[in-house]
C-alpha cells in the first residue's frame, strides 16, 4: 500500500511539474534605433511616436479624437477676423458667411459666449478710433443676433488703435489693423 501511495504521489508531482520555459513570460525584443527613431540602415523606417501622456483617455481603434470646430483650421469657425475699408464700419459681403457660421454656432450652443473686439488703425484721434472700433464691434454683434445668436451671448468692446496686428506705417499694415475679432469663451 505504501508503494502504491508513493507511486501515485510521484506521478502527481511529475504531472504538475512544468516544462522548462513554460512558466516564464516571453521576453520583449530590443530594437536598435538611432536618435531620429529610425532603424540603422533603414531610411524608410517610420519614426517612433511617443504614447499618450498620463491622464489620456483611450480612443477606440479607427476612431479619431474629435477636434473642436473652433480650432479646426479646415472649419470656417476657426476664422475670427472681419476687415474693413478705411474709415468704415460697413461689413463687406465676403465676411457674411463667416458671421453666419458663428451665429449658427452660438444659436446651437446656448452656453457659448463671444467677445467681439472692434479695432482701428492709428490714423485719426484716439477718441475717434475708440468710437469707430465700437461701431465695428456693435455691427458684428447686431448681425450675429439677427442671424440667430442671443444678445446675452455676445459682448462688444472697442480697443480703438490699442491692439494693432502690424506696426508699420503702410497701407498693407493699416488694413490689418482695421478689423473686428470674434473671440469665443476661453480665448478672452
Amino acid at each position: 500500500m505504501k508503494l502504491v501511495f508513493a507511486s501515485i504521489l510521484a506521478l502527481l508531482l511529475v504531472g504538475c511539474a512544468s516544462e522548462p520555459g513554460l512558466d516564464e513570460a516571453p521576453k520583449a525584443g530590443v530594437e536598435d534605433r538611432g536618435l531620429d527613431g529610425r532603424k540603422p540602415g533603414g531610411p524608410t523606417a517610420a519614426p517612433v511616436r511617443p504614447g499618450p501622456g498620463p491622464g489620456a483617455k483611450p480612443v477606440a481603434p479607427g476612431v479619431a479624437k474629435p477636434v473642436s470646430p473652433l480650432k479646426d483650421p479646415a472649419n470656417i469657425l476657426s476664422k475670427r477676423s472681419i476687415f474693413y475699408d478705411y474709415d468704415s464700419d460697413a461689413i463687406k459681403d465676403e465676411y457674411r458667411p463667416l458671421i453666419q457660421a458663428h451665429a449658427r454656432y452660438l444659436a446651437s450652443n446656448s452656453g457659448a459666449r463671444m467677445l467681439v473686439q472692434g479695432n482701428a488703425d492709428e490714423r485719426g484721434s484716439r477718441e475717434y478710433n475708440i468710437a469707430l472700433g465700437q461701431r465695428r464691434a456693435d455691427g458684428v454683434k447686431r448681425m450675429l443676433v439677427l442671424l440667430g445668436a442671443r444678445d446675452g451671448q455676445i459682448e462688444s468692446v472697442s480697443l480703438g488703435e490699442e491692439k494693432p496686428r502690424c506696426t508699420d506705417q503702410t497701407e498693407t499694415c493699416y488694413s490689418q489693423n482695421r478689423r473686428s475679432d470674434m473671440l469665443h469663451a476661453g480665448e478672452f
